[in-house]
């Protein structure tokens, strides 16, 4: 039977939020004002472009300049995304166990693919990645269940035999009503206290956790199935 475990990208797999709190805050610099620390912009860093200009720049979709700054904003993180992003420790050797036991694994970001798929090249994922789905690959975003959808699709894996683990509430209301078992991340940019609310199906403190997690979730996808 074909199994598949799909992530998502900023905070579950990679730590980007270095380099796009770096980012931000040269938005800030442009307009005079000191940086923010990177403490009060990291738990920001998986709502892109949106989450981190109202943080350091107290400006929504709606403010005359946004889109000037928002369109600056991802070119200088893109001139600078891969300086300080890493894997989370853990993530290669939880790759390599998801391989050896002979299931695949794939990406599903709200990342922009132009953003996304040179990140996932340079953290030399690309090599054994069955899909990566970006934010714009669909026409759809996350909590939308269609970039997950087409992520199973492209495997060619019933999604009833997919399991999505990301750190952010979008993440498990996208994989529920896509039809799979969820895992939320705790270790990334989400607020601890909140995550047993968005109702997962399981919860992991770290990337350590993820694999056994997995394991007992697999009987669960079986039935479901």
């Amino acid at each position: 039977m074909n199994k598949l475990v799909l992530f998502d990208f900023d905070g579950t797999l990679a730590d980007t939020a270095p380099d796009l709190a770096a980012a931000a805050n040269k938005q800030r610099l442009r307009k005079g004002l000191p940086p923010l620390p990177y403490e009060a912009l990291r738990p920001l860093a998986s709502q892109g472009a949106r989450g981190l200009l109202r943080a350091s720049l107290d400006m929504l979709p709606d403010h005359p300049e946004y889109e000037i700054f928002r369109r600056q904003f991802l070119q200088d993180y893109e001139a600078e995304m891969t300086v300080l992003t890493t894997l989370f420790p853990g993530i290669p050797q939880l790759l390599d166990t998801i391989k050896a036991r002979g299931y695949r694994w794939g990406i599903v970001t709200n990342k922009l693919e132009y953003l996304a798929l040179p990140l996932v090249e340079h953290l030399g994922l690309n090599t054994e990645c069955a899909v990566t789905v970006g934010g714009d690959t669909t026409g759809h975003s996350k909590p939308h269940p269609e970039p997950l959808l087409h992520a199973a699709r492209v495997a060619g894996v019933d999604p009833a035999h997919c399991i999505y683990v990301g750190d952010d509430e979008r993440d498990v209301v996208a994989g529920k009503a896509a039809g799979m078992h969820t895992v939320a991340a705790a270790y990334g940019y989400c607020e601890p206290s909140e995550v047993a609310q968005w109702q997962a199906d399981a919860i992991v403190e770290s990337p350590a956790e993820i694999w056994p997690v997995i394991e007992k979730l697999w009987p669960r996808v079986h039935e479901q199935a």
